[in-house]
């Protein structure tokens, strides 16, 4: 059983309800469960058509954020970001211009750089993207889409065709790194520049 408390720490202080469930439960299930939050926030956020934004956020001028969404305490969001299909930033979360952020949750502290691509993913708190990196949630080149992950020696099908990465507390991924679909990161992994993770192949 994969134990997301093992990659994030304090996941459940956001997430009680949902900590001992498999990290693709909760990406597919993510619209349903940031409704539920956003409709127990309280007035320190601003929220309008499914979308909160805590009142010390900053979000510049193009970016889009389709609901639902969550945007915590003291984050930045860039010029023409894009988000979609449910997306949590937790406190003091940094998205750069231009990232595409679709069906996930990113924890405190994180920074994704700019020109990113993150999909249907689970990230940690203080992970630092560099520019270009992606999480990739969907197998386009398979015939078969289903997606498996690897975990300690042990192949678990997701009997998903979305799901893309679960990333473990204060790990780096560089510069114009792939991250394929399924792939799951330990606390303090480094993904090296150009690096193409691919865990489980078939």
């Amino acid at each position: 059983m994969i134990s997301l408390h093992d990659f994030i720490t304090d996941f459940n202080l956001d997430f009680p309800s949902h900590v001992n469930l498999l990290p693709w439960e909760i990406t597919n299930n993510l619209k349903e469960i940031l409704y539920g939050i956003i409709s127990g926030l309280g007035d320190e956020y601003k929220i309008q058509d499914g979308v909160a934004i805590h009142k010390t956020a900053t979000i510049e001028n193009g970016a889009v954020l389709k609901q639902p969404a969550i945007i915590g305490e003291n984050c930045f969001v860039g010029a023409n970001a894009y988000f979609r299909e449910g997306v949590f930033l937790g406190k003091s979360v940094k998205i750069g211009p231009g990232c595409e952020i679709k069906n996930s949750i990113i924890s405190s502290g994180t920074a994704i750089a700019h020109f990113n691509y993150v999909g249907n993913s689970i990230v940690g708190n203080n992970v630092n993207f560099e520019a270009g990196s992606i999480a990739a949630n969907h197998y386009n080149e398979r015939t078969v889409k289903n997606i498996s992950v690897l975990y300690r020696g042990q192949i678990i099908d997701t009997k998903s065709d979305k799901f893309g990465s679960l990333i473990g507390d204060n790990s780096r991924i560089g510069a114009n790194a792939v991250l394929s679909p399924g792939t799951l990161l330990e606390k303090n992994s480094v993904v090296k520049r150009l690096e193409l993770i691919e865990q489980y192949k078939i």
